[in-house]
């Protein structure tokens, strides 16, 4: 059985690389018409490597191919140097990573991340053929301003998206102020407030009417415009809208106002994520330690929240061992600080698609990962699918 691939044309990279590879058990092809020939004989296969010698345009038109004949496959490409507009075309049209040549070790661990992403999608649709879908509800919440947390949530939902591999409803819920139609450059026509009329009879046609596109996959469910509107958006709203969109969803990401509402905790009530938001200053490490004892109170399992520590490289006198322990929880994701943030929420473009390999996109991937359950330990073998302990659920 071969359920790894690796096409690359170089002989000199295959002979330096191919052992390896084959060592797990992996397959070696040299052209593209190797490789179609291949995947009929071998429909196990999670994964295909490309070398940097395969033409791009060839790859995205096999990757996008894939996506709608083999969902399971997942494509990790090689390139010599990665231009953020190739990467930002591969990452639309469904490839799983973009890693440079030299850098062995990235390929390693973008190949084992795809293989666990191939492997949880595959145990999600063999559950999906045995009953209905059913979403999982991520609840992203801050009891300040200015922590970040549209932020997370808008590019969290781009991650557990993965460029199509899964389907994602990105929920406003600041119904007088939410950013998220500003952050994604969405127009304003469609809000939460046009199922006000629809209430106690939403359907799916329904839910279809008041989302807007983002992506293919991706739809958002906007704030209304106006914030009066907003106190007319019932908890009992709430909880029907989640309960019509879970079972066409993957995930629903719920971006939260700075206060606790009864619209807030309905969501919170149904999730199965909690992120919370810190940043290192003591206003904010009050009001995160105040939402775990109210999550306590509440009796929210604390194994089924993810602590993000938003601008964790900031030196303001405070370790993340300090904050981890003033919180009384660890952290999930530890986000730095970068100028690139604030940049890229004024152009209205996460940075999870402009710049995929940005270290705060890859700590949003991380926390996309726990969410939905592919994250391992890091690897002590130096070698591909090197069997790595799952973290504890």
């Amino acid at each position: 059985m071969s359920l790894y691939v690796y096409l690359e044309p170089d002989r000199d990279m295959l002979a330096e690389r191919g052992p390896e590879f084959q060592s797990v058990g992996g397959s070696i092809v040299h052209s593209m018409a190797e490789l179609e020939a291949h995947l009929p004989r071998y429909p196990e296969t999670l994964l295909v490597l490309m070398g940097a010698q395969v033409d791009l345009d060839e790859a995205l038109m096999f990757t996008a191919y894939q996506r709608l004949q083999r969902p399971l496959i997942g494509v990790v490409l090689v390139r010599r140097n990665l231009e953020p507009r190739d990467v930002i075309r591969c990452l639309q049209a469904g490839v799983r990573d973009v890693v440079e040549e030299a850098d062995w070790d990235g390929i390693r661990q973008a190949t084992s991340r795809s293989v666990d992403i191939s492997k949880a999608l595959s145990t999600t649709m063999r559950s999906g053929a045995e009953m209905a879908p059913h979403g999982r509800i991520v609840t992203v919440f801050a009891g300040k301003g200015g922590c970040g947390r549209s932020f997370v949530a808008v590019n969290l939902a781009v991650a557990l998206w993965a460029g199509g591999a899964r389907r994602v409803l990105l929920v406003d819920l600041d119904l007088q102020f939410g950013d998220v139609a500003i952050m994604l450059k969405l127009p304003p026509d469609r809000s939460i407030a046009g199922g006000i009329a629809m209430a106690g009879r939403l359907d799916e046609p329904g839910l279809r009417s008041i989302v807007t596109p983002y992506r293919p996959g991706v739809d958002a469910l906007l704030a209304p415009g106006n914030p009066a509107q907003g106190e007319h958006v019932r908890r009992e709203l709430v909880l029907e809208v989640l309960d019509v969109a879970r079972p066409h969803y993957d995930f629903i990401v719920i971006d939260t106002p700075a206060i606790v509402t009864d619209q807030v905790l309905a969501a919170l009530d149904v999730s199965d994520w909690f992120v919370p938001i810190v940043t290192p200053d003591l206003p904010t490490l009050k009001t995160v330690r105040l939402t775990v004892e109210m999550f306590d109170m509440l009796e929210y399992p604390r194994d089924r929240s993810l602590l993000v520590f938003n601008r964790a490289n900031t030196q303001v006198g405070l370790t993340t061992a300090d904050v981890e322990e003033a919180i009384g929880m660890p952290f999930a994701s530890l986000v730095p600080s970068s100028r690139d943030v604030p940049i890229s929420v004024n152009q209205g473009e996460p940075l999870l698609l402009t710049e995929p390999l940005h270290p705060v996109s890859r700590a949003i991937r991380q926390l996309a990962d726990r969410c939905a359950g592919t994250e391992t330990e890091p690897e002590r073998k130096r070698g591909f699918f090197a069997k790595r302990k799952k973290v504890a659920r």
